[in-house]
């Protein structure tokens, strides 16, 4: 805990005084998405079963500070107890901008909680969410990024439905995108990669645990609309992670008020 703590005040000192947007206004986008398999850092959340996560995201007037609020349940039953409600305040920005390394960052704060269940007995956590990626870094189309999570019990003495603990511990995700920009392709599309090291979350061992390689698009309809569909193949490298590699689609609409 200390350590993110720690993360997240050293680069939000760095946050200059006036915003960094001139438009002044509440953003408001509702994120609909469909996954036909969930898979949280690795680890399937609902077995072989699907997932509909419901996002409302506020952007509080341009200042790089917003909140978001999301509802995520199984596509079947069995999973009841799993229903989650997700509330995470962030801040993004970017450093460097006129520079080659110019840096996008993103640093969140969620707080994980299922209202089925007592909070002491639901795997009711704190998650720290650290990204930064480097657009420019490389020659066009390539972004390179580092995703860290670190995440650990909301409270003293909270466990899991089973009654075992709760280990905290780090997941770092190392990734790799690149926006095709062919002529001969009529859509946008985006070409994914990442690899993953578990250390310890979960009483996960401390190793490479997981790669993930996709495909996806992002089809504008309308000027406040878009479709953003996305078909991935994770290979799973660690047992306490996931044991199986896994094939599955991400279908996202995304609505801008």
């Amino acid at each position: 805990m200390n350590k993110a703590i720690v993360v997240a005040a050293i680069i939000l000192l760095t946050v200059p005084a006036q915003a960094r947007t001139e438009e002044k206004r509440l953003g408001v986008t509702f994120d609909l998405s469909y996954h036909s398999t969930w898979l949280s850092k690795g680890a399937k959340g609902y077995g072989k079963q699907g997932a509909l996560f419901k996002t409302i995201d506020l952007d509080f007037f341009g200042t790089g500070f917003g909140a978001k609020v999301t509802h995520r349940n199984a596509t079947a039953s069995g999973y009841v107890d799993s229903t989650r409600f997700d509330y995470r305040p962030y801040y993004k920005n970017q450093l460097f901008k006129d520079t080659s390394y110019a840096m996008n960052y993103n640093i969140s704060a969620g707080y994980e909680h299922y209202p089925g269940l007592a909070r002491q007995k639901s795997n009711t956590t704190w998650e720290w969410i650290f990204a930064f990626s480097w657009p420019k870094l490389l020659p066009k189309g390539f972004t390179p990024g580092y995703i860290a999570h670190y995440e650990y019990a909301a409270g003293s003495g909270y466990r899991k439905p089973s009654g075992a603990a709760m280990p905290s511990g780090w997941v770092h995700r190392f990734k790799l995108d690149y926006d095709v920009d062919w002529p001969e392709v009529a859509v946008p599309l985006k070409l994914s990669s990442e690899v993953a090291y578990t250390d310890g979350l979960g009483g996960a061992a401390h190793d490479w645990s997981y790669a993930v390689f996709g495909i996806s698009s992002n089809l504008k309809l309308s000027d406040r609309a878009s479709f953003i569909p996305g078909f991935y193949q994770q290979v799973s490298m660690e047992d306490t992670v996931n044991k199986d590699d896994t094939t599955y689609c991400i279908l996202s609409f995304k609505y801008r008020f």
